[in-house]
């Protein structure tokens, strides 16, 4: 896309005066590291407090008094078993139960509240237009989302809003003032997001900042998520991989009533997986990358990375993967050449509670 096209959030200015390395991001223009690196963002995440900027992330709002059962119809998890101020993780599936996106449901009092993901915002709304019956949805124009991440994040978060927070659990939701607060997190981290109004964006990120925030980027906000082995659409999401096979049939509740996907999940579950994702840790120095092909020790091509990265935590290559076998210990072709590489949970990083 073209630079003049591209988007930006709000603190798209505090990312320049910040002296961030800026690039083009799912349409938008985004920070991908500031000066001292990946890695320094990387291990204030994992050892006091990083900042995201997600304000690209979409936000739809559902409501009416059939809201309920369109969600229900629409998403694989259990709308109905979500407490009011409490988040759940789900999906928006084809009938082929193919993925047109992971999500985030949020039960708000008087309506839902949907996270979606930027590269795939588009796209939702116009596949709800399709089938949306007796419900009003619309995506939210004047709030974005920011995210504190680490151990830390509790107190910086409490004390940017002056109210205490250890009793808001996780998956939960805490209207603040002007500031919605969600405890979710993408990194294996505890941390919150914020969905403030796009005119108040500047100052929150300048007052958690001030509070020693680390402002982070793309960069390491993936180096983040594949060290705990979450998905990334576009990568181990697609419209042809299935909630079963990425290890998310947690977030499928096949008894809570028919939704669109159902049939053909419900047969897959019964007749096996075809791939399923896995992690891998590879000997050497050598970064796997998407597409990179997988292969037994006899040259059986066994799948392909989806994604890879040098670990900042353990040091060395890991990667996510789909494999069509359960072999512990396979070859990845790296640029021609066949690294070993060992199969292991797609966790790596777990945090202690």
């Amino acid at each position: 896309m073209p630079e003049a096209l591209l988007k930006r959030t709000p603190l798209f200015n505090e990312h320049l005066q910040l002296g961030a390395k800026m690039v083009p991001f799912a349409g938008w223009e985004m920070p991908v590291f500031y000066p001292d690196g990946i890695i320094s963002e990387h291990n204030a995440a994992r050892h006091g407090a990083g900042l995201f900027d997600i304000g690209h992330m979409g936000l739809l709002e559902v409501e009416g008094p059939q809201a309920l059962p369109f969600l229900q119809s629409v998403t694989t998890n259990d709308v109905a078993a979500l407490p009011v101020n409490r988040s759940q993780y789900s999906f928006l599936c084809h009938e082929n139960g193919g993925v047109i996106d992971d999500i985030i449901v949020c039960r708000l009092p008087e309506k839902y509240l949907l996270v979606v993901n930027a590269v795939n915002t588009d796209k939702v709304l116009a596949w709800l237009a399709q089938i949306a019956k007796d419900v009003s949805f619309s995506l939210v124009q004047d709030s974005c989302m920011i995210a504190l991440q680490g151990p830390a994040a509790e107190g910086l978060a409490a004390k940017a809003l002056n109210l205490p927070l250890s009793s808001l659990p996780r998956r939960g939701l805490l209207q603040a003032g002007a500031v919605l607060l969600s405890r979710t997190g993408y990194t294996g981290m505890d941390g919150f997001e914020f969905i403030v109004k796009k005119n108040n964006a500047v100052n929150l990120w300048r007052t958690l900042i001030q509070a020693g925030a680390v402002p982070c980027g793309l960069g390491a906000r993936d180096t983040l998520r594949l060290e705990a082995g979450l998905p990334l659409y576009g990568h181990e999401y697609d419209e042809e991989t299935t909630p079963l096979e990425a290890n998310y049939g947690w977030a499928v509740k096949f008894n809570k009533g028919n939704f669109i996907g159902r049939s053909a999940l419900l047969k897959e579950k019964e007749e096996g997986l075809k791939k399923k994702l896995v992690g891998l840790t590879l000997n050497g120095r050598a970064i796997p990358r998407q597409g990179n092909p997988v292969f037994s020790a006899t040259q059986k091509r066994l799948g392909v990375v989806t994604s890879g990265t040098f670990s900042p935590f353990f040091k060395k290559p890991i990667a996510l993967a789909y494999l069509s076998s359960d072999e512990k210990e396979v070859l990845v072709d790296i640029r021609s050449e066949k690294i070993a590489a060992a199969v292991v949970d797609k966790s790596f990083y777990k945090r202690v509670e």
